[in-house]
Protein backbone atom coordinates (compact mmCIF):
# COMPACT_ATOMS: atom_id res chain seq x y z
CA UNK A 1 0.00 0.00 0.00
CA UNK A 2 1.09 3.54 -0.94
CA UNK A 3 0.75 6.45 1.27
CA UNK A 4 0.68 10.83 1.38
CA UNK A 5 0.77 12.92 4.00
CA UNK A 6 -2.62 15.06 5.62
CA UNK A 7 -1.78 18.65 7.03
CA UNK A 8 0.06 17.53 9.68
CA UNK A 9 2.25 14.69 8.59
CA UNK A 10 0.52 11.48 8.93
CA UNK A 11 0.11 8.91 6.40
CA UNK A 12 -3.11 7.94 4.93
CA UNK A 13 -3.09 5.35 2.83
CA UNK A 14 -4.25 6.15 -0.94
CA UNK A 15 -6.94 4.03 -1.19
CA UNK A 16 -9.75 4.78 1.28
CA UNK A 17 -12.99 2.71 1.89
CA UNK A 18 -16.23 4.14 1.39
CA UNK A 19 -18.63 2.72 3.97
CA UNK A 20 -21.76 4.50 2.47
CA UNK A 21 -22.57 1.23 -0.27
CA UNK A 22 -22.30 -2.29 2.55
CA UNK A 23 -23.93 -4.87 1.27
CA UNK A 24 -27.72 -5.14 2.71
CA UNK A 25 -29.45 -8.65 3.27
CA UNK A 26 -33.27 -8.15 3.84
CA UNK A 27 -32.75 -4.28 4.07
CA UNK A 28 -30.19 -4.76 6.57
CA UNK A 29 -26.15 -4.62 6.59
CA UNK A 30 -24.84 -7.56 5.72
CA UNK A 31 -22.65 -7.91 8.79
CA UNK A 32 -20.28 -11.23 8.27
CA UNK A 33 -19.43 -10.07 4.71
CA UNK A 34 -18.50 -6.49 5.24
CA UNK A 35 -16.66 -7.56 8.08
CA UNK A 36 -14.24 -10.22 6.13
CA UNK A 37 -14.03 -7.14 3.37
CA UNK A 38 -13.40 -4.20 6.02
CA UNK A 39 -10.31 -6.94 7.50
CA UNK A 40 -9.05 -7.59 4.05
CA UNK A 41 -8.80 -3.75 3.29
CA UNK A 42 -7.28 -3.58 6.81
CA UNK A 43 -4.53 -6.31 6.37
CA UNK A 44 -3.93 -4.68 3.06
CA UNK A 45 -3.06 -1.61 4.30
CA UNK A 46 -5.89 0.16 4.15
CA UNK A 47 -6.03 3.22 7.22
CA UNK A 48 -9.04 5.60 6.11
CA UNK A 49 -12.67 4.68 6.68
CA UNK A 50 -15.48 7.37 5.63
CA UNK A 51 -18.70 7.09 6.73
CA UNK A 52 -21.50 9.43 7.63
CA UNK A 53 -24.26 10.04 9.99
CA UNK A 54 -27.13 9.90 7.16
CA UNK A 55 -25.36 6.48 5.57
CA UNK A 56 -27.98 3.76 7.27
CA UNK A 57 -26.52 1.75 9.75
CA UNK A 58 -23.13 2.66 8.41
CA UNK A 59 -21.32 3.98 11.23
CA UNK A 60 -22.84 1.29 13.79
CA UNK A 61 -21.47 -1.05 11.48
CA UNK A 62 -18.47 0.29 10.89
CA UNK A 63 -17.77 0.62 14.85
CA UNK A 64 -18.77 -3.00 15.66
CA UNK A 65 -16.06 -4.37 13.60
CA UNK A 66 -13.38 -2.13 14.54
CA UNK A 67 -13.78 -2.36 18.58
CA UNK A 68 -14.26 -6.66 17.79
CA UNK A 69 -11.08 -6.68 15.98
CA UNK A 70 -9.58 -4.14 18.26
CA UNK A 71 -8.23 -2.33 15.68
CA UNK A 72 -9.63 1.29 16.01
CA UNK A 73 -6.81 2.84 17.17
CA UNK A 74 -4.72 1.56 14.05
CA UNK A 75 -7.13 3.22 11.74
CA UNK A 76 -8.91 6.54 10.93
CA UNK A 77 -12.42 7.18 10.92
CA UNK A 78 -13.42 10.23 8.64
CA UNK A 79 -17.41 10.82 9.43
CA UNK A 80 -19.78 13.96 8.69
CA UNK A 81 -21.76 16.63 10.64
CA UNK A 82 -25.59 16.55 8.93
CA UNK A 83 -25.11 20.42 9.21
CA UNK A 84 -28.60 20.36 6.78
CA UNK A 85 -29.83 18.93 10.31
CA UNK A 86 -28.62 21.79 12.54
CA UNK A 87 -30.65 24.28 14.01
CA UNK A 88 -28.92 25.03 17.60
CA UNK A 89 -25.96 24.76 19.28
CA UNK A 90 -26.88 21.45 20.82
CA UNK A 91 -27.77 19.89 18.04
CA UNK A 92 -24.44 19.66 16.97
CA UNK A 93 -23.56 17.88 20.34
CA UNK A 94 -26.49 15.77 20.22
CA UNK A 95 -25.76 14.52 16.96
CA UNK A 96 -22.19 14.20 17.56
CA UNK A 97 -22.32 12.50 20.82
CA UNK A 98 -24.73 10.17 19.04
CA UNK A 99 -22.11 9.36 16.40
CA UNK A 100 -19.38 8.70 19.16
CA UNK A 101 -21.81 6.29 20.19
CA UNK A 102 -22.35 4.27 17.31
CA UNK A 103 -18.73 4.33 16.87
CA UNK A 104 -17.68 3.00 19.94
CA UNK A 105 -14.83 5.19 20.37
CA UNK A 106 -14.18 8.70 22.17
CA UNK A 107 -12.66 10.71 18.89
CA UNK A 108 -13.13 10.86 15.52
CA UNK A 109 -9.95 11.70 13.06
CA UNK A 110 -11.97 13.27 10.19
CA UNK A 111 -14.44 15.47 10.61
CA UNK A 112 -16.97 16.79 7.54
CA UNK A 113 -19.39 19.07 7.12
CA UNK A 114 -21.15 16.69 4.97
CA UNK A 115 -21.99 18.18 1.31
CA UNK A 116 -21.37 21.81 2.23
CA UNK A 117 -23.05 23.82 -0.47
CA UNK A 118 -21.90 27.50 -0.18
CA UNK A 119 -20.26 30.05 1.94
CA UNK A 120 -24.07 31.20 3.02
CA UNK A 121 -24.43 28.14 4.37
CA UNK A 122 -21.18 27.95 6.58
CA UNK A 123 -22.23 31.63 7.81
CA UNK A 124 -25.37 29.94 8.86
CA UNK A 125 -23.38 27.53 10.74
CA UNK A 126 -20.84 30.00 12.53
CA UNK A 127 -24.02 31.99 13.41
CA UNK A 128 -25.03 29.12 15.61
CA UNK A 129 -21.79 29.04 17.41
CA UNK A 130 -19.90 26.32 14.82
CA UNK A 131 -16.51 27.81 15.47
CA UNK A 132 -17.05 28.03 18.63
CA UNK A 133 -17.95 24.42 19.10
CA UNK A 134 -15.07 22.82 16.69
CA UNK A 135 -12.29 24.84 18.48
CA UNK A 136 -13.55 22.72 21.69
CA UNK A 137 -13.72 19.39 20.36
CA UNK A 138 -10.27 19.85 18.68
CA UNK A 139 -9.08 21.06 22.10
CA UNK A 140 -10.16 18.38 23.76
CA UNK A 141 -9.10 16.03 21.09
CA UNK A 142 -12.33 15.08 20.55
CA UNK A 143 -12.29 15.75 16.74
CA UNK A 144 -9.02 15.57 15.17
CA UNK A 145 -9.01 17.37 11.56
CA UNK A 146 -12.39 19.45 10.30
CA UNK A 147 -12.97 19.42 6.89
CA UNK A 148 -15.96 19.50 4.28
CA UNK A 149 -17.45 17.26 1.27
CA UNK A 150 -18.46 19.31 -1.27
CA UNK A 151 -20.73 18.66 -4.89
CA UNK A 152 -21.17 22.22 -7.05
CA UNK A 153 -18.56 24.07 -9.06
CA UNK A 154 -15.02 25.24 -8.91
CA UNK A 155 -15.85 29.10 -7.84
CA UNK A 156 -17.93 28.21 -5.03
CA UNK A 157 -15.34 25.43 -3.49
CA UNK A 158 -12.36 27.93 -3.90
CA UNK A 159 -14.63 30.56 -1.61
CA UNK A 160 -15.54 27.52 0.51
CA UNK A 161 -11.87 26.72 1.01
CA UNK A 162 -11.26 30.09 1.66
CA UNK A 163 -13.76 30.29 4.44
CA UNK A 164 -11.75 28.78 7.25
CA UNK A 165 -8.72 27.14 8.41
CA UNK A 166 -9.76 23.66 7.09
CA UNK A 167 -7.12 20.27 7.63
CA UNK A 168 -8.50 18.94 4.72
CA UNK A 169 -11.45 18.97 2.01
CA UNK A 170 -13.77 15.92 -0.04
CA UNK A 171 -14.52 16.34 -3.92
CA UNK A 172 -16.31 14.34 -6.39
CA UNK A 173 -13.38 14.16 -8.79
CA UNK A 174 -12.82 11.25 -11.75
CA UNK A 175 -11.95 11.35 -15.56
CA UNK A 176 -14.98 12.20 -16.44
CA UNK A 177 -15.47 15.30 -13.77
CA UNK A 178 -12.15 16.91 -14.54
CA UNK A 179 -13.80 20.01 -15.50
CA UNK A 180 -17.22 19.88 -13.76
CA UNK A 181 -17.86 19.90 -10.16
CA UNK A 182 -14.93 21.44 -7.85
CA UNK A 183 -12.64 19.71 -10.94
CA UNK A 184 -9.08 19.78 -11.46
CA UNK A 185 -9.02 23.65 -10.72
CA UNK A 186 -10.85 23.01 -7.12
CA UNK A 187 -7.93 20.06 -6.83
CA UNK A 188 -4.98 22.51 -7.12
CA UNK A 189 -6.31 25.53 -5.45
CA UNK A 190 -7.19 23.60 -2.44
CA UNK A 191 -3.16 21.58 -2.46
CA UNK A 192 -2.25 24.86 -3.46
CA UNK A 193 -3.44 25.99 -0.09
CA UNK A 194 -1.76 23.21 1.99
CA UNK A 195 -4.73 20.88 2.39
CA UNK A 196 -5.36 17.38 1.42
CA UNK A 197 -7.84 16.31 -0.71
CA UNK A 198 -10.06 12.93 -0.95
CA UNK A 199 -11.51 11.99 -3.87
CA UNK A 200 -14.86 10.50 -3.54
CA UNK A 201 -16.47 9.11 -6.66
CA UNK A 202 -13.63 8.04 -8.03
CA UNK A 203 -15.53 5.58 -10.89
CA UNK A 204 -19.30 7.97 -10.69
CA UNK A 205 -20.58 5.29 -8.79
CA UNK A 206 -19.93 2.53 -10.46
CA UNK A 207 -20.81 4.04 -13.78
CA UNK A 208 -17.00 3.94 -15.11
CA UNK A 209 -17.04 0.33 -15.12
CA UNK A 210 -20.53 -1.14 -15.73
CA UNK A 211 -22.22 1.52 -17.69
CA UNK A 212 -19.20 2.21 -20.14
CA UNK A 213 -20.26 2.04 -24.01
CA UNK A 214 -18.92 -0.13 -26.47
CA UNK A 215 -16.26 2.22 -27.97
CA UNK A 216 -15.06 3.01 -24.64
CA UNK A 217 -14.84 -0.95 -23.81
CA UNK A 218 -12.82 -1.47 -26.99
CA UNK A 219 -10.24 1.55 -26.42
CA UNK A 220 -9.15 -0.26 -22.82
CA UNK A 221 -9.49 -3.66 -24.18
CA UNK A 222 -7.39 -2.81 -27.19
CA UNK A 223 -4.48 -0.79 -25.56
CA UNK A 224 -1.09 -2.58 -25.35
CA UNK A 225 -0.93 -2.31 -21.22
CA UNK A 226 -3.54 -4.78 -20.16
CA UNK A 227 -6.10 -2.91 -16.97
CA UNK A 228 -9.18 -2.85 -16.38
CA UNK A 229 -11.85 -0.22 -16.01
CA UNK A 230 -11.59 0.32 -12.98
CA UNK A 231 -7.83 0.24 -12.59
CA UNK A 232 -7.41 3.04 -15.70
CA UNK A 233 -9.75 5.67 -13.28
CA UNK A 234 -7.78 5.00 -10.00
CA UNK A 235 -4.57 5.18 -11.83
CA UNK A 236 -5.31 8.60 -13.18
CA UNK A 237 -6.13 9.97 -10.10
CA UNK A 238 -3.26 8.80 -8.34
CA UNK A 239 -1.10 9.82 -10.85
CA UNK A 240 -2.06 12.93 -9.53
CA UNK A 241 0.51 14.56 -6.49
CA UNK A 242 -2.97 16.92 -5.06
CA UNK A 243 -4.80 13.69 -4.60
CA UNK A 244 -4.13 12.54 -1.42
CA UNK A 245 -6.82 9.39 -1.04
CA UNK A 246 -9.03 7.76 -2.98
CA UNK A 247 -12.66 6.49 -1.32
CA UNK A 248 -13.97 3.05 -3.01
CA UNK A 249 -17.23 1.66 -1.91
CA UNK A 250 -16.08 -1.97 -1.73
CA UNK A 251 -18.54 -4.77 -1.52
CA UNK A 252 -16.60 -7.81 -2.31
CA UNK A 253 -13.15 -8.90 -1.04
CA UNK A 254 -12.25 -9.22 -4.43
CA UNK A 255 -12.75 -5.76 -5.33
CA UNK A 256 -10.77 -4.99 -2.18
CA UNK A 257 -7.93 -7.13 -3.19
CA UNK A 258 -8.11 -5.56 -6.63
CA UNK A 259 -7.77 -2.17 -5.53
CA UNK A 260 -5.58 -2.59 -2.84
CA UNK A 261 -2.99 -4.08 -5.41
CA UNK A 262 -3.65 -1.53 -7.72
CA UNK A 263 -3.03 0.71 -4.82
CA UNK A 264 0.37 -0.63 -4.01
CA UNK A 265 1.58 -0.31 -7.73
CA UNK A 266 1.24 3.51 -8.81
CA UNK A 267 3.40 6.21 -8.66
CA UNK A 268 2.89 10.24 -9.11
CA UNK A 269 3.52 11.07 -12.60
CA UNK A 270 3.60 7.26 -14.22
CA UNK A 271 0.69 7.62 -17.14
CA UNK A 272 2.47 9.27 -20.13
CA UNK A 273 0.98 11.66 -22.96
CA UNK A 274 -0.26 8.28 -24.78
CA UNK A 275 -2.13 7.18 -21.58
CA UNK A 276 -3.81 9.97 -21.11
CA UNK A 277 -4.88 10.67 -24.85
CA UNK A 278 -6.61 6.68 -24.53
CA UNK A 279 -8.43 8.18 -21.63
CA UNK A 280 -9.66 11.38 -23.57
CA UNK A 281 -10.65 9.34 -26.44
CA UNK A 282 -12.92 7.33 -23.54
CA UNK A 283 -14.46 10.11 -22.57
CA UNK A 284 -14.96 11.33 -25.73
CA UNK A 285 -16.94 8.00 -26.56
CA UNK A 286 -18.65 8.22 -23.36
CA UNK A 287 -20.18 11.48 -24.15
CA UNK A 288 -20.98 11.01 -27.43
CA UNK A 289 -24.50 10.63 -25.96
CA UNK A 290 -23.88 14.43 -24.59
CA UNK A 291 -26.62 17.04 -25.44
CA UNK A 292 -24.37 20.32 -25.25
CA UNK A 293 -20.94 20.35 -25.75
CA UNK A 294 -20.18 22.32 -22.66
CA UNK A 295 -16.55 21.66 -21.49
CA UNK A 296 -16.80 23.50 -18.25
CA UNK A 297 -14.41 26.04 -18.79
CA UNK A 298 -16.82 28.74 -16.73
CA UNK A 299 -16.35 31.65 -19.09
CA UNK A 300 -20.37 31.77 -18.84
CA UNK A 301 -19.94 32.84 -15.29
CA UNK A 302 -21.10 34.05 -12.88
CA UNK A 303 -24.92 34.32 -13.78
CA UNK A 304 -26.57 37.63 -12.49
CA UNK A 305 -28.82 34.89 -11.44
CA UNK A 306 -27.04 32.46 -9.82
CA UNK A 307 -27.79 29.87 -12.66
CA UNK A 308 -24.60 26.89 -11.88
CA UNK A 309 -24.53 27.02 -15.58
CA UNK A 310 -21.89 24.19 -16.03
CA UNK A 311 -23.40 22.45 -13.23
CA UNK A 312 -26.10 22.34 -15.23
CA UNK A 313 -25.08 21.18 -18.21
CA UNK A 314 -23.22 18.73 -16.96
CA UNK A 315 -26.09 16.89 -15.06
CA UNK A 316 -28.18 17.53 -18.33
CA UNK A 317 -25.87 15.39 -20.21
CA UNK A 318 -25.56 12.77 -17.12
CA UNK A 319 -29.03 12.20 -17.78
CA UNK A 320 -28.52 11.35 -21.74
CA UNK A 321 -25.05 8.78 -20.12
CA UNK A 322 -25.96 7.33 -16.98
CA UNK A 323 -29.85 7.73 -16.77
CA UNK A 324 -32.52 9.82 -15.29
CA UNK A 325 -31.47 9.25 -11.58
CA UNK A 326 -28.19 10.24 -11.68
CA UNK A 327 -28.74 13.38 -13.18
CA UNK A 328 -31.35 13.96 -11.01
CA UNK A 329 -29.23 13.51 -7.45
CA UNK A 330 -26.46 15.44 -9.54
CA UNK A 331 -28.46 18.09 -10.16
CA UNK A 332 -30.88 18.46 -6.88
CA UNK A 333 -27.53 18.76 -4.90
CA UNK A 334 -25.60 21.20 -6.95
CA UNK A 335 -28.53 23.73 -7.66
CA UNK A 336 -31.31 22.88 -4.86
CA UNK A 337 -29.22 21.72 -1.57
CA UNK A 338 -28.32 25.95 -1.45
CA UNK A 339 -30.05 28.71 0.28
CA UNK A 340 -29.55 30.32 -2.77
CA UNK A 341 -30.75 28.48 -6.10
CA UNK A 342 -28.68 28.00 -8.64
CA UNK A 343 -31.24 26.26 -10.95
CA UNK A 344 -32.01 26.84 -14.62
CA UNK A 345 -35.47 28.16 -14.12
CA UNK A 346 -33.77 30.89 -12.44
CA UNK A 347 -32.39 32.37 -15.92
CA UNK A 348 -34.45 35.56 -17.42
CA UNK A 349 -32.58 34.91 -21.09
CA UNK A 350 -30.31 38.09 -20.61
CA UNK A 351 -27.72 36.64 -22.93
CA UNK A 352 -24.45 37.35 -21.10
CA UNK A 353 -23.71 34.36 -20.76
CA UNK A 354 -23.27 33.55 -24.27
CA UNK A 355 -20.96 36.57 -25.14
CA UNK A 356 -18.41 34.70 -23.63
CA UNK A 357 -18.75 30.99 -24.14
CA UNK A 358 -15.71 29.38 -26.59
CA UNK A 359 -17.66 26.80 -27.70
CA UNK A 360 -20.53 29.76 -29.28
CA UNK A 361 -23.41 27.34 -27.28
CA UNK A 362 -26.92 28.96 -27.77
CA UNK A 363 -26.53 28.88 -23.72
CA UNK A 364 -30.50 30.29 -23.05
CA UNK A 365 -32.26 27.51 -25.51
CA UNK A 366 -29.86 24.99 -23.40
CA UNK A 367 -30.60 26.07 -20.03
CA UNK A 368 -34.51 25.79 -20.94
CA UNK A 369 -34.12 21.86 -22.78
CA UNK A 370 -31.90 20.73 -19.33
CA UNK A 371 -34.92 22.90 -17.13
CA UNK A 372 -37.30 20.37 -19.07
CA UNK A 373 -35.30 17.33 -18.42
CA UNK A 374 -34.43 18.00 -14.95
CA UNK A 375 -37.00 19.55 -12.68
CA UNK A 376 -39.94 17.91 -12.81
CA UNK A 377 -42.73 17.68 -10.14
CA UNK A 378 -40.37 15.36 -7.76
CA UNK A 379 -37.67 18.47 -8.22
CA UNK A 380 -40.03 21.16 -7.41
CA UNK A 381 -41.37 19.28 -4.35
CA UNK A 382 -37.63 18.87 -3.00
CA UNK A 383 -36.44 22.08 -3.37
CA UNK A 384 -40.04 23.07 -1.34
CA UNK A 385 -38.74 20.31 1.31
CA UNK A 386 -35.51 22.03 1.38
CA UNK A 387 -36.41 25.54 1.85
CA UNK A 388 -39.38 24.59 4.64
CA UNK A 389 -36.81 22.31 6.75
CA UNK A 390 -33.34 24.62 5.66
CA UNK A 391 -31.78 21.98 4.70
CA UNK A 392 -28.88 24.12 3.57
Amino acid sequence: MNYRKDKYGNDISILGYGCMRFSRSAGRIDMDKTEREIMTAFRSGVNYYDTAYVYAGSEAALGEILERNHIREQVYIATKLPHYLIKTEDNMEKYFTEQLKRLRTDHVDYYLMHMLTDVQTWERLKGLGILRWLEEKKKSGAIRQVGFSYHGNSDMFCQLVDAYDWDFVQIQYNYMDENSQAGRRGLKYASQKGLPVIIMEPLRGGKLVNNLPEEAKKLFAGYPIKRTPAQWALRWLWNQQEVTCVLSGMNSEEMVQDNAETASDVSIGELGSEEEAMLQKAVQAINAKMKVGCTGCAYCMPCPKNVDIPGTFAAYNRRFSEGRNAAFMEYFMCTAMRKTSSAASNCIKCGKCEQHCPQHIEIRQELNNARKQLEGPLYKAGRKAVELLKLY
